[in-house]
């Protein structure tokens, strides 16, 4: 788009009627969305209120359970067999112990048979150092095992235990003595596979898994999809702490899955579901595909109505205003052709009028100022050439005579190098770089005459300015007048500095010495001479390279002359910069 500071996007009328047209779509788009996700939120809630009545109803069910086996498990306390086993071992022969070992099996076994969930059940007799099991019969006391399982004496909770990744139910007979070892305790234990089979029963949607974790983390038995992303879902349980935590749906192994979660205090255990958001956007799909049909729909339409806009109003707009600002920066050969006999038909050919009654006022003048320019130019230039050349054959003239023919060697290559600039193009303008490298070539030139009094320094052009159009040969007069003026006259430590400003919306090149015998009064008549707009005064030296800087970049561009902090002369030329390599010469003054 074209932007300018009077003319920007943003204030066109294109982009109001734009936005006025979107306003009057919005709340459509807006109601569609709503809709949308109202139905999604209320197809989640319905899934994840049924999911949470299944599993707590499954998590009652299985309090029950454990709470039977528990009543199974205190009934045991009082087996006779156990008991007599248990007081009466030193007493019994080995007939009877074998006939009670044996009974007590029977219904230890009894016991494992009458549920699902019972692996194994055991009793550990203490007082007499035995183990009796319902899978491996008779065994030597386990101390560890023993002391790990056993819970708080009497204690009817169906509290269960972890131990070494096993789940346990444990019931003690006390002993009598306070604080003193149990007579024995039977230990139940559950069968994981059997709990991991029920948890299948709750992957109803395609996809979906059951996560059963214990209160510490240590029994996380996964069914379904879970087991593929079951360290996922084990961090995310932990890091979860309100139910709100849920509401929204979480990535598990490549996919998003809601979460359900239904716990038991009794149990000291939780379920969590893992639903896939497939399963409850599945019967939006239709309505999915006609929402994104209405978007499509909608954008068609607007795109149609903007290309519509663009066509008939903002790009023929458009083409005036460029045509405005095309003349306004001197072009004006701008001629615009409309076939339609519109109100654009009728501006573009006022238009035309417009600029072919300007163009005949005018460009007789200005071709007859710009010969007028480039013929001052190549008069100043030519000033400049005859000086240089006498100054360089002098110094080659004298350099002969010492029988210094190293330096005259390379005197003369440099001096070649020197007038083949000035002689290879006869353009009135050059890139920056060449010029300084011209005027580090007279450097070079001077510092062999002076090598042992002089010293010159030349900072870095910077690269954006490197190919910025500037008149020939104003940086090495600037050179030379210091020598010829200051330099030469100082027997040691002679310095000159050429460094480079870019501020301020101009270029500056800065041109300084050490000279000693500058005073105000001649300073003064400097910059009186540079100020004088007589164009019959005379034009060498600096005068003359500030009218030929004035000349190229109008009023903007020209000469300044200071005191330098070095003690001699600043010289500083200046033009406009924007940061561009080139001026127009149609901006020029």
């Amino acid at each position: 788009m074209f932007n300018t500071p009077m003319f920007s996007f943003r204030r066109t009328l294109f982009l109001r009627l734009i936005f006025t047209f979107l306003l009057i779509l919005m709340p459509l788009i807006v109601l569609g969305v709503y809709l949308y996700q109202w139905s999604v939120h209320t197809a989640r809630e319905d899934i994840a209120k049924t999911a949470a009545s299944q599993t707590a109803f499954y998590l009652t069910d299985l309090e029950n359970e454990i709470e039977r086996i528990k009543l199974l498990q205190f009934g045991l306390l009082e087996d006779e067999d156990l008991n007599k086993l248990t007081l009466l071992w030193n007493r019994m022969g080995v007939i009877e112990k074998t006939d009670r070992i044996n009974s007590l099996r029977n219904r230890l076994y009894l016991v494992q048979n009458s549920s699902m969930y019972i692996k194994e059940v055991s009793v550990y007799i203490h007082p007499i150092g035995r183990s009796i099991s319902s899978v491996d019969g008779v065994n030597p006391l386990d101390e560890e095992r023993y002391e790990a399982i056993r819970s708080v004496y009497g204690s009817r909770k169906t509290r269960i235990i972890e131990w070494r990744s096993g789940l346990y139910l444990s019931a003690a007979k006390p002993s009598g003595r306070p604080k003193g070892q149990p007579l024995f305790v039977v230990e139940i234990e559950l069968d994981q596979q059997k709990l991991r089979e029920a948890l299948a029963q709750f992957n109803t949607y395609a996809g979906s898994g059951t996560l059963l974790v214990s209160e510490t983390g240590g029994i996380r038995l996964a069914s379904g999809s879970v087991a593929s992303f079951l360290t996922e879902a084990s961090s995310y349980i932990r890091g979860t702490r309100t139910a709100e935590d849920y509401d929204q749906a979480r990535e598990f192994g490549g996919h998003r899955y809601y979460t359900v979660y239904a716990g038991s205090d009794k149990l000291n255990m939780a379920i969590y579901r893992f639903i896939p958001s497939e399963v409850i956007r599945k019967p939006l799909d239709k309505f999915y595909t006609w929402a994104w049909l209405f978007a499509a729909a909608a954008l068609v339409i607007v795109a149609l109505y903007a290309m519509s806009t663009y066509k008939f109003i903002h790009k023929p707009l458009l083409r005036l205003v460029k045509s405005f600002r095309r003349v306004e920066i001197g072009d004006l050969d701008q001629v615009i052709t409309h076939a339609s006999k519109d109100e654009f038909g009728y501006l573009y050919s006022r238009f035309n009028q417009m600029v072919a009654n300007l163009r005949s006022l005018i460009d007789q003048a200005y071709r007859q100022k710009l010969l007028a320019q480039r013929a001052e130019l190549k008069q100043l230039q030519s000033q400049i050439n005859p000086h240089f050349l006498f100054n360089s054959l002098f110094m080659l003239s004298t350099m002969a005579r010492r029988g210094d023919a190293e330096r005259v060697e390379q005197f003369a290559i440099q001096l070649g190098e020197y007038f083949r600039f000035v002689t290879r193009s006869a353009s009135d303008e050059i890139p920056l770089e060449q010029e300084i490298q011209h005027a580090r070539t007279y450097t070079d030139i001077q510092l062999l005459r002076f090598s042992r009094r002089v010293r010159a320094r030349f900072e870095d052009l910077p690269e954006e300015a490197a190919q910025a159009k500037v008149p020939r040969l104003i940086v090495q007069p600037i050179i030379e007048n210091a020598f010829e003026h200051s330099l030469e006259r100082k027997e040691e430590d002679g310095r000159i500095v050429v460094r480079f400003e870019i501020g301020d919306g101009e270029f500056r090149i800065v041109v300084e010495d050490n000279g000693e015998d500058l005073t105000e009064e001649k300073l003064s008549e400097l910059s009186r001479a540079l100020a004088n707009r007589d164009e019959y005064a005379e034009t060498t030296g600096m005068v003359n390279i500030h009218r030929r800087l004035t000349i190229t970049f109008g009023e903007k561009g020209g000469v300044r002359v200071a005191r330098s902090e070095l003690g001699g002369l600043q010289v500083t030329l200046h033009f406009p910069w924007e940061g561009q390599a080139d001026v127009p010469i149609a901006d020029r003054g």
